[in-house]
C-alpha cells in the first residue's frame, strides 16, 4: 500500500456504509432478513474500515497527498522582472503644486 491508501481509506467510509445500510434496508424490505436481525452488521462494516484506516501508512507530517513524484517535475518559472523606477518628477510637489502648469492650458 502506498501512501494514498490512507486517503482514499478515509474519503471510502462514508458511500461504503451508505451502501451497506441501503443493503440491509432493501433486504428488510424484500422479507429477505429483518433490520432487528442485521443491524449487527453494521458494527463489523466499520470494525473493518477502521482497522484498514488504521493498517495504512500513513503519509509524512505536511507532505500533500498528491505530490510530483520527484523534484524538477514541473519546470520552474523564471524570476518576475523589477519594477521600474518611478518617475521622479510625478507626484511631487513641484510638479503638482499651485505654480504647475495646467495640463489644458491656464483655467480661468
Amino acid at each position: 500500500m502506498n501512501n494514498r491508501t490512507a486517503y482514499i481509506l478515509h474519503a471510502a467510509r462514508g458511500p461504503i456504509l451508505l451502501i451497506t445500510v441501503g443493503v440491509l434496508f432493501a433486504l428488510h424490505q424484500a422479507d429477505i432478513l429483518r433490520f432487528s436481525l442485521t443491524w449487527p452488521i453494521l458494527i463489523i462494516v466499520v470494525g473493518v474500515m477502521k482497522l484498514l484506516e488504521r493498517t495504512a501508512p500513513r503519509p509524512f507530517a505536511g507532505t500533500p497527498p498528491f505530490a510530483p513524484p520527484y523534484p524538477g517535475q514541473y519546470p520552474q518559472q523564471p524570476p518576475y522582472p523589477p519594477p521600474p523606477p518611478p518617475d521622479p518628477g510625478a507626484g511631487s510637489y513641484r510638479a503638482s503644486g499651485p505654480g504647475a502648469p495646467y495640463p489644458g492650458g491656464n483655467p480661468k
